[in-house]
């Protein structure tokens, strides 16, 4: 398997857009980008807030030279509100990326955050004259499976998923902050993809990386097909009180070596919300659909300098890039339906995984496996 023991879409047959994929089919495959996750599971049973059961964790996505020493261009998309993704205002302000990004669960951007800044710290070895630090941190509830009230994840696991982050492969769905996600009724969490455009186009890669929990099951398509329809809550069942509403929430990070600049990072993380229509989503009212896109095409910026050169590409040569990212965010959402497995979390509550015969039986009968 292409990622480790667990299954990807493009194993079972499915097959989504039109554009080649980078090495990994993942967001490291724009250089210099790296993953780690730290994932936490305990316990079982009846939920006692404080002790369990666990079902959580981080991940962080690094990007080239970690964001601290020079930043990198960014920009940020907003589908619907409801959800947190820490440092977004200096990014629209600045164009900059001044971090690496973690992604946990709702009730633990805090301690993460502040596990960035002394990460941060202990990187440029404690030198009191370090700059302020304003670190990503987004996140999706996953209190449907886990003591998410019991606030499980801690520094310490931050700095693990630091230490585990490598290039190339990208191990999905339960894990890191992905481990007690739901989507679409399924069992879900973190997905990954990428796109390559033409040589015509630049040759650019877009990378994209998902923690998916949000979607109705009805709304569910794959490659154009209803599969939320043709596998319903009476074949497969709900988590428990799952919402039936599409409560929940979606986290896109988006890279590219595309020398963009900053707008044309938040153009990039725009289009990333078409992925998630074509997967189903609506940015529904009670769903945090949050999009964050950095290029790593200019390099890591030179601020100190009183001025520095760029690559800008034209705005008009932008839509190939438009495309990818659609795909790419599309195909990682369905990397992390099929990656997941099965989970028993609190109180009893099961989110059954996406089932890999039913799914390319249906394909298969829409001629799409």
């Amino acid at each position: 398997m292409s990622n480790g023991s667990r299954r990807r879409a493009r194993d079972l047959g499915v097959h989504i857009g039109l554009l080649p994929t980078g090495t990994n089919n993942a967001i490291t495959d724009v250089a210099g980008v790296r993953v780690g996750h730290t994932t936490l599971i305990r316990g079982d049973g009846g939920l006692v807030v404080g002790q369990g059961p666990v079902r959580t964790g981080v991940t962080v996505v690094v990007p080239p030279g970690s964001g601290w020493q020079r930043p990198l261009f960014a920009g940020a998309h907003r589908l619907n509100g409801n959800g947190e993704m820490t440092g977004l205002e200096w990014i629209r302000e600045s164009g900059f990326l001044t971090s690496p990004i973690a992604i946990t669960n709702t009730h633990s951007v805090g301690v993460i955050r502040d596990a960035l800044v002394a990460l941060e710290r202990d990187e440029r070895g404690r030198d009191s004259r370090a700059r302020w630090s304003l670190p990503v941190v987004a996140e999706t509830y996953d209190g449907v499976l886990n003591d998410i009230d019991g606030f499980h994840v801690r520094s310490e696991h931050l700095r693990e998923a630091w230490n585990s982050a490598v290039y190339g492969v990208v191990v999905e769905g339960n894990v890191g902050g992905g481990t007690g996600m739901i989507c679409h009724g399924f069992k879900g969490g973190i997905g990954t993809s990428s796109r390559v455009v033409s040589e015509t186009d630049g040759a650019y890669t877009v990378g994209v990386l998902v923690q998916a929990n949000y979607g109705r099951r009805e709304r569910l398509t794959i490659a154009g097909v209803p599969v939320g329809q043709e596998i319903s809550p009476g074949e497969v069942p709900l988590p428990g009180a799952a919402s039936a509403d599409g409560t929940g929430s979606i986290i896109v990070i988006a890279a590219t070596d595309a020398p963009l600049l900053p707008h044309q990072c938040t153009r990039l993380a725009q289009r990333c919300a078409l992925g998630i229509g074509r997967s189903g989503g609506a940015g529904e009212h009670t769903s945090g659909d949050l999009i964050l896109a950095f290029a790593t095409g200019n390099g890591e910026i030179e601020t100190a300098l009183p001025a520095y050169g760029l690559t800008a590409l034209a705005d008009a040569a932008m839509s190939p890039l438009f495309w990818a990212a659609v795909e790419a965010t599309e195909e990682a959402i369905v990397n992390a339906l099929v990656a997941a497995e099965t989970m028993t979390g609190r109180d009893g509550i099961t989110a059954h995984a996406l089932p890999h015969d039913r799914l390319r039986e249906v394909l298969a009968r829409y001629s799409r496996a």
